[in-house]
């Protein structure tokens, strides 16, 4: 049986087809949270961060994993919301991003990890332009749950290149220190 031809289908279709997979469910401050499980390396354990000076608010700084250096980006502080402690649930998502000709490896704060879900494309409705507390171009598209719905993260944008660049120059320079 050959695979379906997704250049075949309505543009509209064909991104929504792209879109179905597994994916990680997780929370940041109360949302019901999700990234493509493909990005995903490994999940810590929150610990010691470095912070690297003259970043953004949202950048916590950088760990050593495994003789590493990783830049880890706050969810909460990127989303907007007020930085709290740290709770016995916190952790770190390890994710390796494309982007353009290279990998990067970068860690994600958030609250507490939940499950690895499939969620077929047609269980995936776009973005809406209102109503979600977080910015829409943050937003790939809204899973439909028992309990409401779970956002799917455009990692893209929440982690856009102009970003990524700024945390990988300054990680190049940051002392390490032991995660």
């Amino acid at each position: 049986m050959s695979e379906p031809d997704v250049k075949a289908l309505p543009a509209e279709l064909a991104v929504i087809d792209e879109l179905a997979e597994q994916y990680l469910s997780f929370r940041c401050r109360g949302e019901a949270l999700a990234l493509p499980i493909r990005i995903v390396r490994e999940i810590i354990e929150y610990g010691q961060v470095t912070p690297v000076p003259m970043m953004p608010s949202f950048i916590r700084g950088v760990i050593n994993l495994r003789g590493h250096v990783v830049p880890v980006v706050d969810l909460a502080g990127r989303l907007g919301y007020n930085a709290e402690t740290q709770g016995h649930r916190t952790c770190v998502i390890i994710m390796e991003l494309q982007r353009e000709d290279c990998s990067m490896v970068m860690g994600l704060v958030v609250d507490a990890v939940d499950a690895v879900l499939d969620i077929p494309g047609d269980g995936i409705e776009s973005a809406p332009s209102f109503g979600t507390g977080i910015r829409t171009d943050f937003i790939a598209g809204m899973a439909r749950q028992d309990a409401g719905f779970l956002i799917i993260l455009n990692v893209d944008n929440v982690l856009s290149v102009e970003d990524l660049r700024r945390v990988a120059s300054a990680g190049v320079q940051a002392p390490e220190t032991e995660a």
